[in-house]
């Protein structure tokens, strides 16, 4: 096989605080209807889109794990610096997210942390 792109389906329980909670951090909108709204994180135009879970579980015939009870994936965005990492996590407290952890060192050269948005779906941020 030689898939042309790969992206990401989540399920969301609300499509308007989730358009506003990823359009606050900054993510380019990549389109939006009455059953998802989607993003671009980044300049590779990885994608995801957030599907009201009811409709996401309906079109795929599979249950999904409630985000605010486990982990389904945990994505992970690279930041430039430790002080643009510090910034996100203000950001994304400020967008309506939930640090998991704070923002410190780790291992060698890492520095980062875990922050769910507000369906749970976890990503760390990280600055290596």
């Amino acid at each position: 096989m030689k898939p042309k792109m790969i992206w990401a389906n989540l399920g969301v329980s609300n499509l308007e605080r989730t358009t506003a909670f990823y359009t606050a951090l900054g993510f380019k909108p990549n389109g939006s209807n009455s059953e998802l709204t989607s993003f671009i994180f980044a300049e590779n135009n990885f994608i995801i889109h957030f599907f009201l879970k009811d409709i996401l579980e309906k079109n795929t015939k599979s249950k999904f794990a409630d985000p605010q009870q486990a982990n389904e994936v945990i994505f992970t965005i690279s930041a430039p610096s430790k002080a643009e990492t510090d910034n996100w996590a203000k950001e994304i407290e400020n967008a309506g997210g939930k640090l998991i952890t704070q923002p410190e060192e780790f291992g060698e050269s890492y520095y980062g942390f875990v922050f769910a948005d507000p369906d749970g779906h976890r990503f760390n941020v990280f600055y290596m």
